[in-house]
């Protein structure tokens, strides 16, 4: 099954960032938050990517080309440029299937779903989209269940947002007797991960994001909710970037379920 990763933006809310690199190119440690976001789906068995491209692809393109060269030793002839790779004895080598398609600079996530649609097989029922900038610890193969179960066209993931502000807590005279700091709410927002079936390109627009197809489905209750109560986290802002690195460098990043 294909999955298609939405790799086109701009990322301008991380600016110092993505100023002269796309945003998942963005570094969580030693490795682009993308590589990370691949490693959580190819633990689940799934391994065949779709990149919707568009800012700076050739960054993309460019280290997914070259990774061998950087981190494997190989002899190369100069005068033929043959080379060869010694990679038998690693275990460490991905094993990923990567399309990259050029679905354009200003175009919207809708519009960059549709553009991939040519490249999933014919003998494909279902296909499954994220976006480049979220790390779970979720997994799929369970949200894929979920999803043939309900028998609905899309299934989102719901997860807990975090506010960015720290709540007040009152009593009945008005005064403050607790300060929680950007506690996790109760409500359910989209955290990506996402699965459908092939009629979801019919509800998709050029020149459209994908929540008016998103919003479609729902009224025509053809969208369910998979809930994760688990770890969840967005990476938006340069001190969202700092957490996603504190963690990973930490005994047991969350949503490194892989060895």
């Amino acid at each position: 099954m294909k999955v298609i990763i939405l790799c086109g933006g701009a990322g301008t809310r991380l600016k110092e960032e993505t100023e002269f690199k796309p945003k998942p190119m963005v570094y969580i440690g030693n490795k682009p938050i993308i590589w990370h976001l691949m490693k959580i789906y190819a633990y689940s068995g799934f391994n065949e990517f779709i990149l919707a491209l568009g800012y700076k692809a050739d960054y993309i393109k460019d280290f997914f080309l070259n990774q061998k060269a950087f981190t494997a030793d190989f002899t190369l002839n100069t005068k033929n440029h043959k080379s060869k790779f010694y990679l038998d004895e690693r275990e460490d080598v991905d094993n990923f299937k990567i399309t990259f398609v050029d679905t354009g600079l200003e175009t919207l996530p809708g519009e960059r779903i549709l553009r991939c649609q040519k490249y999933i097989p014919k003998r494909d029922k279902y296909f499954m989209v994220t976006y480049g900038d979220g790390l779970i610890n979720l997994d799929i193969r369970e949200l894929l269940r979920f999803h043939k179960k309900q028998k609905t066209i899309g299934t989102i993931t719901g997860v807990h947002p975090r506010t960015k502000f720290g709540l007040v807590q009152i009593d009945r005279e008005n005064k403050v007797c607790e300060f929680t700091e950007k506690p996790v709410l109760s409500d359910w927002v989209n955290g990506g991960f996402m699965v459908f079936d092939k009629r979801f390109f019919s509800y998709l627009k050029p020149e459209e994001a994908e929540h008016p197809a998103l919003r479609i489905l729902a009224k025509e209750n053809q969208l369910s909710l998979y809930k994760h109560d688990g770890f969840w986290h967005v990476m938006d802002t340069n001190k969202e970037l700092e957490e996603l690195n504190k963690l990973w460098n930490s005994k047991n990043p969350p949503w490194k379920m892989w060895q």
